[in-house]
């Protein structure tokens, strides 16, 4: 899948079904303990912290991934956003960096982020030994995608892979968000904003156009 194709995907998905249906057969593993052993004992920031600060991933809280996970956040990112002409892969303008902060947040929505995150990170190496008898992170790109395919929308997905179908939609949006939000993301989407300038001359023509207001 192509970067466009996964932009697509995320604004088709926004409206997707509460993180809360991942339940069942999805936690049929004893992951329950793995997954709050994670969970950070201190406080949120309260108010948004100096904005003028420039904090390194774990200056605010604990981070939750270990070396395992983070392999397979890099392997994950990267077959949803891999590095192509015009730009990086997710990974390498540093995606994984901004998954395990988000997922390290001691803030509730954050906190089932993590559970649905680790939990699919499981489901995947789980799968990947059934199918392939090797962890995720271990199989060729061909493989993992064969099995990313399985699970990449969820209109289409088979019964018994709908959770685990709405882990990779919620990864994909996470992945996404982390990457178009970089410097290079924006290049990518050729978003002009956030750029000082002099003068405004108003929309460009052709923009008014196809919005119809011309």
């Amino acid at each position: 899948m192509d970067r466009r194709t996964t932009l697509k995907w995320v604004l088709a998905a926004s409206t997707s079904v509460p993180a809360k249906a991942l339940t069942g057969p999805w936690d049929a593993e004893p992951t329950a303990d793995l997954v709050s052993a994670y969970v950070p004992t201190v406080k949120g920031y309260g108010t948004d912290p100096p904005l003028t600060t420039i904090y390194r991933p774990g200056e605010l809280w604990p981070l939750t991934l270990k070396p395992d996970e983070r392999r397979t956040a890099s392997v994950l990112s990267d077959l949803i956003i891999p590095a192509d002409d015009t730009s990086p892969s997710a990974s390498q303008v540093g995606v994984v960096d901004f998954l395990d902060e988000w997922l390290s947040a001691p803030y509730r929505s954050y906190q089932e982020d993590r559970r649905i995150i680790l939990q699919g990170f499981g489901w995947l190496d789980r799968e990947s030994v059934r199918r392939f008898r090797r962890a995720f992170v271990s199989l060729n790109e061909a493989d993992q995608s064969a099995i990313c395919d399985d699970i990449c929308f969820i209109p289409k997905a088979k019964p018994a892979f709908n959770a685990a179908a709405r882990f990779f939609a919620r990864y994909r949006d996470l992945t996404a968000g982390g990457f178009y939000t970089t410097p290079e993301g924006r290049k990518d989407l050729q978003y002009v904003g956030n750029t000082p300038s002099r003068t405004f001359e108003g929309p460009p023509l052709d923009v008014l156009k196809k919005a119809g207001l011309l």
